[in-house]
């Protein structure tokens, strides 16, 4: 069994796979992981990936540094069974490659976007041959909502639940329109301009953020919100000679 530790800018994700099956996922603190240990005292497993796009805290450390199994590091070193064109991979966040790694083993041989919305979202490409050409990085749902309040005199803070008209009727709900009509049509966009380029396109949507858009594309859109973690599993699979 492999155990996976996805930390991320809001929460850290524990997942323990069986081959490429996920076993169980766990939601911890990414400032302390503590339930880490919980997780891997029920379950035999043999080695371990950590990914984080945070400093880690001095708990995080020493909870890592507790794991009684083989622990290897993802950065940019680490080779991938896929080929990064991306002209600084020093600077590319784990989880955008994680969820192009992921997206590609369901569908080797398919063009493919992998949109994850979480804090922000991204947009990566990856070709039919396994090449990943790099993407592109917007703000995500919360930090446009919070965007506006804080760097305006007068709006509020708005929560994404609520009325959402196509066009708003009063300040609370055209922000919330504007946020969530915003990022429809920039992800609608996305994919059309894409599909124009590349014929047989799939999407893949993932993140932390759950929305809904009508298109007439649906019919190549895949949801997987597991996805950053197949990838960091498939990455730590392809380097058991490294750990």
């Amino acid at each position: 069994m492999n155990l996976i530790i996805d930390i991320g800018n809001t929460i850290a994700k524990i997942a323990v796979f069986d081959g490429s099956v996920i076993v169980e996922v766990m939601y911890d603190s990414n400032l302390t992981l503590e339930h880490l240990s919980d997780i891997y005292s029920r379950y035999p497993c043999e080695k371990a990936i950590v990914a984080t796009v945070i400093d880690l805290s001095e708990r995080v450390t020493d909870q890592l540094a507790l794991l009684p199994m083989p622990l290897l590091w993802l950065n940019e070193k680490i080779p991938l069974p896929v080929e990064n064109l991306y002209e600084t991979p020093q600077t590319l966040g784990y989880d955008r490659m994680a969820a192009v790694v992921g997206a590609n083993e369901q569908f080797p041989d398919k063009d493919l976007l992998v949109i994850d919305a979480g804090t922000c979202i991204t947009y990566e490409f990856i070709d039919a041959a396994g090449r990943y050409h790099g993407g592109n990085i917007s703000p995500g749902m919360q930090m446009r909502f919070k965007a506006l309040h804080q760097f305006t005199g007068k709006l509020p803070l708005v929560a994404s639940e609520g009325r959402c008209p196509e066009l708003g009727k009063d300040t609370e709900t055209a922000i919330r329109a504007g946020v969530l009509k915003g990022m429809e049509y920039e992800i609608s966009g996305y994919i059309t301009a894409m599909k124009y380029k590349y014929s047989q396109l799939l999407v893949f949507l993932t993140g932390g953020d759950d929305f809904s858009f009508d298109t007439n594309l649906k019919s190549i859109i895949f949801a997987d919100k597991f996805l950053v973690l197949k990838g960091l599993n498939r990455i730590l699979n392809y380097n058991n000679d490294r750990i």
